[in-house]
């Protein structure tokens, strides 16, 4: 119980990473608002965890939906103490100029625009409770050391991280504190996306460029961010955490 009595946003929580950070989180304690924009699997997490958890519909793009996953965890839960920025979206592995302007626009729009809006729902409702927060972006290895064929991607999670350290130096007076992981490509559901195409042969190549020879697991990254949203992290903010097997070294 290791969060126990705090209240979280966790967008993306009906698949993936964000179905990790969520049940982990519930197990230690947390009441949690799952931010979706897939009903299904949002409905199916959120009652999965039980009556700690409420799912909403949320787009992140939209600054109305981002609030009304804030709003609800006031009503619901009477307080908010962490924002996990998960939502993702990627263009598939091509070259540059072969992804086009929507796209590009949509990937901005969900990787670094939801941020923006995260921040102007989220800090009003930390400051109401007098006693700090978290933000946990989940940005991605990406922006730290690119691939080849998913620049604009890279280049999302690139502003994610320089969000996160920008963040955490204007707010650290107020006890919010701002931190990132950057995990190396997972088993969820956006991995044929950064591959090409999901074969074995492509992910044995994938697998070649970690020196600890597998991919994450949303249990790596829940496992750290539990680590980085709660007392024991006290000190630390604008931390940037590569969870990645060593594909960063």
């Amino acid at each position: 119980m290791r969060l126990e009595g705090k209240v979280a946003v966790i967008t993306g929580a009906g698949s993936g990473f964000g179905e990790g950070m969520a049940k982990l989180f519930a197990r230690e304690g947390v009441k949690v608002i799952v931010g979706d924009i897939a009903d299904e699997g949002g409905r199916r997490v959120a009652a999965e965890i039980g009556d700690a958890a409420r799912f909403v519909h949320a787009d992140v793009t939209k600054a109305a939906d981002v609030q009304a996953m804030v709003d609800t965890a006031m009503s619901a839960f009477g307080r908010l103490d962490i924002l996990v920025n998960n939502a993702g979206y990627a263009h598939r592995n091509r070259p540059m100029l072969e992804v086009d302007e929507e796209t590009f626009d949509r990937i901005y729009a969900v990787n670094v625009k939801a941020i923006f809006h995260g921040a102007h729902a989220a800090i009003p409702a930390f400051r109401a409770t007098g006693s700090g927060g978290v933000i946990l972006n989940i940005a991605s290895t990406a922006g730290v050391r690119p691939r080849p064929g998913l620049t604009w991607y890279n280049g999302s999670k690139g502003a994610a991280i320089t969000l996160t350290r920008s963040m955490a130096v204007e707010l650290a007076p107020e006890k919010i504190r701002v931190v990132a992981i950057n995990p190396v490509a997972g088993e969820t559901g956006m991995l044929a996306t950064f591959l090409g195409e999901d074969t074995e042969e492509r992910r044995a190549q994938f697998r070649a460029t970690i020196p600890m020879g597998r991919l994450s697991q949303p249990a790596d990254i829940a496992n750290a961010a539990l680590f980085l949203c709660s007392e024991e992290a006290a000190f630390l903010t604008g931390v940037c955490m590569e969870v990645d097997g060593g594909r960063c070294i």
